[in-house]
């Protein structure tokens, strides 16, 4: 029975092209418009982690480490269970209620960093943003809330194909059974279509067709019902068909300008054009499906499984980035040229945050969040903290697993 499935999977990954997945997607990158930097991971030529001392890190000592600290305090509630972080995680616990000065000599002498390098050796790379959204909601369809979030649909099959060949750690097929064939899960055109395919998997409705489209590239948020209660929204799973950047197509379109085709510009554009809107967001395939989260949680859950912090926690491709880690990065505000230098904390991915020097920097809730998150894409350089134990091996992979 194993072979069979195991031929299955593999057959079914070699058919469903579009629907083969590297690492779960909980969340995509803000939209911004055109593809991120960064080659992929099994195209190095340069091991993407190379050790190298405090001193090259720049900007690390203007920063206040302390927020940095619970944020990898979090993370510890998932490493402590891995023989490389056991006692890193208890060593940082002893940290709480430090001042700055101690933690950073805390940090420098338990950890090695490790600056990212992209395969032709440099270390700069794209830098995102992104939020949690609040929307308009009703737990009923009404002719205001018209627009469901939907639940993971029973029939969306995830085949973890690792399970059969180890060699395929992180491989993930997502698809449906069409008679005794698997077949690629529908796509978000197909959704908008025939929406009667999704009947009864609504979790709620809302008021704002853009908005929704938004919260599915964020990948978790808040909606307000009418009676104010905040529901918390976040990924459950998605349908396994390749993101694809409105923002990017409005600009090889001729629609927008690429320095307007940010978060903002392509709802502004919605605004403008709501005849052409729909036709636009369908040509994204990529569909995300929720589930709701309990509303005491202190943030968004990341792909780690732990809350984000707002302004502490970075999105990274996994391949490179041993999830859970402390990032430091060295990048620029929104817009501008000042700099930005701040120690983060690796507890999220998402569907275009692909490439070595490559996250996302998620700045937390509320309106001020999202207008950084919407208008930042900047370059940035990247050094993983790593505890002084751990040994390059080429990829994230064998830190992941210690």
């Amino acid at each position: 029975m194993k072979d069979q499935l195991g031929l299955l999977a593999v057959t079914a990954l070699l058919l469903l092209n579009a629907c083969g997945t590297t690492t779960p997607t909980p969340r995509i990158a803000t939209e911004k418009g055109t593809e991120p930097a960064g080659s992929p991971v099994a195209a190095l030529s340069v091991p993407p982690l190379r050790p190298t001392d405090w001193n090259t890190l720049t900007g690390w000592s203007d920063d206040d480490i302390l927020p940095a600290l619970d944020a990898f305090l979090r993370s510890c509630a998932v490493l402590k269970n891995r023989q490389l972080w056991q006692e890193t995680c208890t060593q940082a616990d002893t940290m709480r209620g430090q001042d700055s000065v101690t933690l950073r000599k805390f940090f420098q002498s338990r950890f090695v960093p490790h600056q990212v390098l992209n395969s032709d050796g440099s270390g700069d790379g794209l830098i995102t943003g992104y939020y949690e959204p609040l929307l308009k909601g009703s737990r009923k369809q009404s002719r205001r809330y018209r627009f469901p979030l939907y639940t993971t649909p029973d029939e969306l099959l995830v085949i973890d194909l690792s399970e059969v060949y180890p060699e395929l750690k992180n491989m993930r097929l997502r698809g449906r059974l069409e008679g005794r064939k698997v077949v690629p899960y529908y796509s978000r055109s197909d959704i908008a279509g025939n929406p009667s395919r999704l009947q009864g998997k609504e979790l709620l409705w809302v008021d704002d067709e853009v908005e929704l489209f938004f919260l599915q590239i964020q990948g978790s948020g808040r909606v307000e019902l009418e009676n104010g209660e905040i529901v918390r929204v976040g990924y459950s799973e998605q349908n396994g068909h390749p993101y694809k950047s409105v923002g990017r197509l409005l600009v090889e379109r001729g629609e927008l300008p690429l320095e307007k085709a940010s978060m903002q510009g392509i709802k502004a554009w919605g605004q403008r054009n709501p005849h052409k809107l729909g036709e636009l967001l369908r040509q994204n395939s990529s569909f995300v499906f929720f589930r709701e989260l309990p509303a005491a949680l202190p943030g968004p859950l990341g792909s780690l499984g732990v809350p984000l912090t707002a302004g502490r926690s970075l999105a990274v491709d996994p391949r490179t980035v041993p999830p859970g880690a402390p990032v430091f990065l060295a990048t620029t505000w929104p817009n501008t040229d000042r700099q930005l230098h701040r120690l983060m904390v690796a507890q999220d991915t998402g569907g275009a945050i692909k490439g070595n020097v490559r996250a996302d920097f998620f700045w937390g809730f509320g309106r001020e969040a999202a207008d950084q998150a919407g208008k930042m894409r900047q370059t940035g350089k990247m050094w993983v903290l790593m505890p002084a134990a751990y040994v390059p091996q080429g990829s994230a992979r064998d830190a992941q697993n210690r």
